[in-house]
């Protein structure tokens, strides 16, 4: 008896739970629009409609049911019974959005264009056929095509625009004018960069072998470009049903090697950020090797890079000073590098930057020359040379980050911090060779880093002077046995003695050895050791919030 009471009672419990947790239901945004829009097939890849790109930008509550198709108008989407199809389906509470306009104009296509009365007759006909299923009708201007004439931007829609916002007005719809938000993206960005955002392929692609020119279809980078505006909209007319499943900003762009991102390689994606962009722009690169040669040019500031994995995301190049550039002339250490930041505000993670020359002279595998630059779980791998902060007015922050190499492998005139960084030696050397600029306060300061590898006993130096007002200092670092025992080096300069800040608080491990380094070096007292703050070092820049 006790039993089947207990049975009882738990079949009740569970049914009160049931009802008192009812499953979410989710919101379905319906699409009926033409090829800018609509979802496309491998074999035109990368062509990619918009409506591809708006899923992620919303949780798994919103479902996207796109049934905009190429070639269509609001007329022959109606003749081949796409319209019921959407009507047929769209229940209490979903939105359907609504555009057209590319094909409407083509007035002496018959079966596809309209005039733009009948194009607007055609509108109100969806706008209360989705009332009557008690959904959210909205209604979107026709994108912009790419229409520079003598670098001025030329509409081609006509009178198509202003009669959807005619109808939007007079039925009081909901109305996101695509038509104004593209115009302004592309007029922000010019004629040639705009390119990126459309279907531009070089000959030699799979699905294009001669190439392709095309202003009116998107790139991927394009169609993301593309479905941000129309968020933005539904932002602005505060779609609140919609806006509370806006993800978080995750990724703008995915590159991956396989080609399940919008990119296959990276500068592709650097290339597509609209420059002088005032938002951040992140970018998720997924495992692989990608061996290029990058810049991240002045223009696109505030550019994040998120790698799927530190150990397997590899950015690589294989330059170095004494090759040969296309002209004969030798690189130059600074011409070696892989990757060459110039841009503001760049950050990176879980990703591993190389240069895979070998032991072959200077060799850099990063080369910083912009402002306000922070790593996190990154590696830089090399040999001589491998980390270059050129950048005079840089600040840099490297937390939890691997660098490693032979000689001066950390050189260069920024104010960087280390934060719990493993430096790496290589065979014998110098971990830094600081440029710092005499007017400046701070150079190179490592925190709570750890001084290893695997070169003989006391074949390291902490650093030498580039430079004679070169700055470093190791706070609470543990050094390994790599560590001479006089520490410093003054680069064959008996003056650089003079003009040097080299000094350590409270060095650990084998290669700490405060009664034997070089006299003109520094221990530090607590209270000095106490200016060495994030806020001493880098000012207004507060990398721990950064991006």
């Amino acid at each position: 008896m006790l039993m089947k009471q207990r049975n009882w009672i738990g079949a009740l419990c569970i049914a009160l739970l049931a009802f008192a947790a009812p499953e979410r239901k989710k919101i379905t945004i319906w699409m009926a629009g033409d090829s800018t829009m609509a979802n496309k097939s491998p074999k035109t890849y990368p062509e990619t409609g918009w409506g591809m790109a708006l899923g992620q930008f919303f949780d798994e509550d919103v479902i996207i049911a796109n049934r905009a198709q190429n070639g269509r108008s609001t007329l022959s989407f109606i003749n081949e019974k796409r319209w019921q199809a959407i009507i047929d389906s769209a229940t209490e509470g979903d939105y359907v959005f609504i555009e057209f306009g590319h094909n409407d104009e083509k007035v002496n296509k018959p079966g596809v264009g309209v005039y733009p009365a009948a194009y607007g007759a055609n509108l109100v006909k969806f706008v209360l056929e989705v009332r009557a299923k008690k959904a959210i009708p909205v209604l979107l201007t026709p994108i912009m095509r790419r229409n520079f004439k003598n670098g001025v931007l030329e509409d081609t829609h006509g009178e198509y625009p202003p009669v959807v916002r005619r109808v939007a007005d007079s039925l009081k719809v909901p109305l996101i004018d695509m038509h104004l938000k593209s115009e302004a993206l592309l007029n922000g960005m010019g004629d040639e960069p705009s390119k990126k955002l459309f279907n531009y392929v070089d000959s030699g692609h799979v699905n294009y072998p001669k190439g392709n020119k095309d202003n009116t279809h998107f790139s991927p980078a394009g169609a993301t470009a593309m479905a941000e505006l129309a968020v933005q909209g539904i932002k602005e007319l505060k779609l609140e049903s919609l806006v509370k499943h806006l993800k978080k900003k995750q990724y703008d762009f995915v590159v991956a090697k396989d080609g399940s991102g919008q990119f296959t390689t990276v500068q592709e994606a650097i290339n597509a950020i609209p420059d002088m962009r005032k938002s951040e722009t992140v970018i998720y690169i997924k495992n692989g090797v990608y061996k290029e040669k990058l810049v991240l040019p002045e223009s696109k500031n505030m550019v994040t890079f998120i790698g799927e994995n530190v150990d397997s995301t590899i950015i690589t190049y294989d330059d170095f000073a004494g090759k040969k550039n296309i002209l004969g002339e030798a690189m130059g250490t600074s011409g070696s590098s892989g990757f060459f930041i110039y841009g503001k505000d760049f950050s990176a993670s879980n990703i591993t930057f190389q240069n895979s020359a070998g032991p072959v002279g200077q060799a850099v595998a990063v080369f910083v020359g912009s402002d306000r630059v922070k790593f996190t779980n990154c590696r830089f791998l090399g040999f001589q040379d491998t980390l270059y902060t050129y950048g005079v007015e840089s600040r840099q922050y490297y937390r939890s980050c691997y660098i490693e190499g032979t000689v001066d492998f950390i050189f260069g005139a920024s104010t960087a911090v280390f934060d719990s960084c493993t430096i790496f030696c290589k065979k014998a050397g110098y971990v830094t060779a600081a440029s710092t600029p005499e007017n400046k306060k701070y150079g190179y300061v490592f925190r709570y880093c750890t001084i290893k590898g695997d070169a003989p006993a006391g074949s390291y130096f902490l650093g030498r002077p580039w430079r004679p007002y070169a700055k470093t200092v190791y706070i609470s670092c543990n050094l390994g046995n790599q560590v001479k025992a006089e520490g410093w080096d003054n680069w064959g300069k008996k003056d650089n003695e003079k003009t040097t800040y080299y000094a350590e608080y409270k060095s650990t491990g084998a290669g700490a050895n405060n009664g034997a380094r070089v006299p003109w070096s520094h221990q530090l007292t607590a209270s000095e050791a106490g200016l060495y703050t994030l806020e001493q070092i880098l000012g207004d820049w507060k990398p721990e919030n950064a991006n």
